[in-house]
């Protein structure tokens, strides 16, 4: 039977693909791409001539017969956009085809971008949870990063630069004030890789350009993480305010150790104030 092989190429830098990677993609009878303009680009710059055709999203279906009929008559290599396929895209549903036709299946492995950051993060990397995209709308991703906030697994997420802000103020609100790690630009000339809390990542990326997706690597809950309640929280702002402590700065200090996003305090601080005023 032909193999339908998986190649990893590269996320940025056209120096990371193997040599074994290049072979396969050259001797395979057709290649399935994720964009066929996108892989043309690597191909030329290797001179690489393997016919493609498009395989993707909204023309999976359609697709899957056709390359599995290719498949029957000789090897056909798998790529997608960047990095490694089968993640984020259709080409699981590829690999279940030809799985279930009897076909050979062989990753050609390479670069992938969740990898890449994870351990470059300094965050821990013996257990980790890897979720794709965080979802579109708000209510969606507070409902989902509700049911993993107490999972002690290093999470890595995808992000668009249009929603990032408003993606961080969820992670706030629901996982506490985490280190997160925040990579851009992989492998490229202007890859950056932001460190810290997830507040101070907040005032880092307001309104900052954004080149391209952002893969987000968020420290995993701890006892250490455990959200306060209210009652504690009230007690605290109390003690802090008999204390003297200004309200901003006794925000940003309860918001560390508490998990609360620290706009949250202070304008509790600011409603126990009124009270004890009135």
């Amino acid at each position: 039977m032909s193999t339908l092989y998986l190649v990893a190429t590269p996320i940025g830098n056209l120096e990371d693909i193997s040599q074994r990677a290049l072979r396969i993609l050259k001797e395979v009878k057709l290649i399935a791409c994720e964009d066929t303009r996108r892989t043309a680009k690597l191909l030329n710059h290797y001179k690489i001539s393997t016919p493609t055709t498009s395989f993707f999203e909204h023309n999976k279906l359609k697709k899957i017969p056709r390359v599995i009929e290719t498949l029957a008559s000789g090897d056909i290599a798998l790529v997608s956009d960047a990095g490694t396929p089968g993640l984020n895209d259709p080409g699981y549903l590829l690999v279940k085809a030809a799985v279930e036709a009897g076909h050979n299946v062989s990753s050609i492995p390479g670069p992938t971008a969740p990898i890449a950051a994870l351990v470059s993060s300094g965050l821990p990397t013996d257990k980790f949870l890897y979720l794709g995209y965080l979802p579109r709308k708000s209510g969606e991703r507070v409902k989902m990063l509700g049911t993993i906030k107490e999972l002690p697994f290093t999470l890595i997420f995808f992000e668009a630069p249009h929603r990032i802000e408003d993606s961080f103020q969820d992670l706030l609100s629901v996982l506490g004030d985490r280190q997160v790690a925040v990579a851009a630009e992989l492998t490229k000339m202007y890859e950056e890789i932001y460190r810290g809390s997830i507040s101070e990542a907040i005032s880092q990326f307001e309104k900052k350009p954004a080149r391209g997706e952002y893969t987000l690597v968020i420290e995993g809950f701890t006892k250490d993480l455990e959200i306060w309640g209210e009652e504690k929280m009230q007690a605290m702002i109390i003690s802090g305010t008999n204390n003297k402590i200004p309200p901003s700065q006794l925000a940003k200090e309860l918001s560390q150790e508490s998990g609360w996003p620290r706009r949250k305090i202070y304008n509790l601080i600011k409603d126990i104030s009124n009270q004890d005023e009135e």
